[in-house]
């Protein structure tokens, strides 16, 4: 389960979004920005915890998303991709997932399980950049990748704005975070294990 191998069928809906970020001037560095404000965005509204703050946060953690895809189009359209724009990308990232999360528990005062999430998800990413650097490809693969966690949280958050759950709302983005602590750790040894076997 990946939404990362959907990104060749993303890819073509990108076209629109890459010329209009070039319309409006900006570089693949101020798309990556822009997403980045918009995990700012989802995490005032999931602190919020109230169901406009909700609704708030499902949209910008998909623009989030979204953007996140646009920002590397954009580079390889212009030509411009570099080793900064990917280095400012992955940092972005990881500062976007832990105000999403973090934000998520704070809103449902689950801080425990709020640190539970934010080290699946940051072990998770670690490990892909730590098999890089020890000379095998980067890890994009496992049980849940970042596109599979944005649009869990999208979707949870959208029918907590909505009121549309068979379960207590708190409860339902508790289960939510729990899951990505657990998967995250899972993940995260998943591709150790699997690189240990490569070296």
């Amino acid at each position: 389960m990946t939404l990362d191998r959907l990104r060749p069928i993303a890819d073509r809906a990108l076209g629109p979004w890459v010329r209009l970020a070039g319309w409006v001037g900006l570089s693949p560095d101020g798309v990556s920005i822009v997403a980045f404000g918009m995990a700012l965005v989802a995490a005032v509204g999931f602190a919020l915890a109230t169901p406009i703050g909700y609704a708030i946060g499902a949209v910008a953690v998909f623009l989030n998303g979204w953007l996140d895809l646009v920002d590397g189009a954009l580079a390889r359209v212009e030509g411009t991709a570099a080793p900064e724009g990917d280095l400012l990308d992955h940092v972005l990232d990881r500062y976007a997932d832990l105000f999403i999360i973090g934000a998520m528990a704070v809103g449902i005062d689950a801080y425990a399980v709020g640190l539970l999430a934010i080290t699946g998800v940051l072990m998770t990413s670690y490990m892909g950049t730590q098999i890089q650097a020890v000379g095998l490809d980067r890890a994009y693969g496992g049980l849940i990748g970042r596109a599979d966690r944005l649009a869990l949280v999208a979707i949870v958050s959208g029918l907590v704005a909505v009121g549309i759950t068979s379960v207590g709302d708190v409860q339902l983005l508790w289960a939510l975070l729990v899951g990505f602590g657990v998967i995250g750790h899972l993940t995260a040894l998943q591709r150790f294990v699997d690189a240990w076997r490569r070296l």
